[in-house]
């Protein structure tokens, strides 16, 4: 078994960490370690975030542009879109995006592009982490060959270790330096090397026996999640028929104080976990001959949330005597979910496209999402209009998608002729409530 002089260098701080992929879970990782003392080398493809964090410049909203600066000032952050930099890096950790296939199939394109990349600079002594939540034998099956290409194997000339993101963008409560971190290595070794580096730059580790463990307990986290909502999600539509506040009925039932956690309902599932993870495991479960039926139920039912939306918005433009067909309805949110800019899977853009589809003059408003552009399913290019009284009265319906803390929602219910809440934001609302549908 390879005794690996890394240990030192990381515990000394001087090992060189290489982050692939600086979106939202890289670039706060890559700034936990800089800041910890480690210098850091971020990876990535797209030239334009390679230059903001040269620049010092934050290109995602929740993160502030200051601290950047203050690390690429000093040396401790940079950026490069040359992978023959990896050579050079003692701890590389990949945090690239692992998508669904338009057939809802894992789309691995991403970890195999990477692997590919860094493939003819893998060096002995080196460490090589996987973050991307993906299924249980990734690591192992996917990445591994892939780096063990130029002749040094995994766990014998160098480390290899997964290590599960856990990113909430825009959560003030947690952070990625204060949240648990899961590690499992190929070997003993790996994952004594790997758990030593997130230690020097992380609250609290948590080392687990597999890859293949971390990858699983992945996909728990946010299954967990999916199966809850999508419960959640039944009850409101039911409620709905029967005539009672699923909001209220959460709100009692939250009370209890064991046995039960609250989750709430909404237009459908977003962020880059939550919505693909179920397609993940019960892809690999089928391998095993095994059905997670429970799990797909789940999906499934989260999925027809967007259409519920637009049924609901049917019924409330029907009972000021109008048509979907020809309304103009304007969307309020963009992004997945309140106060970020966070586009990932969000339910707003199959929102958008089935009214369009319907026939609807659509609009939205977003003061974190400026601009929609093509792409993951959605065939329009939008701006975001600004949203006064002047603006409101212009549409038949208006569609609140997301529940930003900035929109004052008595101004939007007093100056609109229909309002479909599809997140309980108009909960506060006085003079008006008549005009809100619930969905």
């Amino acid at each position: 078994m390879m005794v690996s002089p890394l240990l030192e260098r990381i515990r000394r701080r001087e090992a060189k960490v290489g982050v692939v992929g600086m979106g939202y879970v890289g670039l706060p990782l890559g700034m936990a370690f800089a800041e910890a003392g480690f210098p850091v080398t971020g990876l990535d493809v797209d030239t334009r975030k390679v230059e903001n964090i040269t620049k010092g410049v934050s290109y995602i909203k929740h993160i502030p542009s200051e601290p950047i600066q203050e690390l690429t000032s000093k040396g401790k952050l940079k950026a490069t879109t040359d992978f023959a930099k990896a050579r050079e890096m003692d701890c590389i950790i990949i945090c690239v995006p692992t998508p669904l296939t338009a057939s809802r199939e894992p789309d691995m394109s991403y970890i195999i592009k990477t692997g590919e990349a860094l493939a003819p600079h893998v060096r002995p002594g080196q460490l090589f982490i996987l973050e991307s939540t993906t299924y249980p034998g990734t690591t192992d099956e996917v990445l591994k060959p892939l780096l063990e290409k130029n002749g040094l194997k995994a766990g014998v000339d160098f480390h290899l270790a997964f290590s599960p993101e856990r990113e909430d963008p825009g959560n003030k409560n947690f952070n990625t330096k204060t949240i648990p971190k899961i590690v499992g290595g190929h070997t003993p070794a790996c994952l004594e090397v790997a758990q030593a580096l997130y230690a020097s730059a992380l609250k609290e580790t948590v080392p687990v026996s597999s890859t293949r463990v971390a990858e699983l307990a992945k996909l728990l986290e946010n299954i967990f999640r999916c199966v809850n909502i999508a419960m959640v999600n039944e009850m409101k539509m039911l409620c709905d028929r029967m005539n009672i506040d699923v909001w209220e009925v959460i709100q009692a039932a939250g009370t209890k104080p064991f046995g039960f956690m609250p989750f709430y309902p909404g237009p459908g599932l977003g962020g880059h976990c939550i919505p693909i993870d179920p397609f993940y495991l019960t892809w690999k479960a089928r391998e095993y001959e095994f059905h997670t039926k429970f799990i797909e139920l789940a999906g499934e039912v989260n999925q027809q949330m967007p259409y519920y939306v637009v049924t609901r918005t049917m019924e409330a433009l029907n009972k000021n005597k109008k048509t979907l067909n020809g309304a103009k309805v304007l969307c309020l949110g963009a992004a997945y979910k309140k106060d970020i800019d966070d586009m990932r899977e969000s339910p707003s853009l199959r929102v958008i496209s089935l009214l369009k589809e319907k026939g609807a003059e659509v609009d939205y408003h977003d003061p974190y999402v400026p601009r929609l552009e093509e792409g993951h399913g959605f065939h329009f290019t939008m701006q975001s209009v600004p949203l006064n009284p002047e603006t409101l009265g212009q549409y038949d319906a208006v569609v609140i998608l997301t529940d930003h803390s900035s929109i004052d929602y008595n101004q939007v219910v007093k100056h609109s002729q229909c309002v479909v809440d599809t997140r309980n934001a108009c909960k506060n609302v006085g003079p008006g409530r008549e005009k809100v549908t619930k969905a």
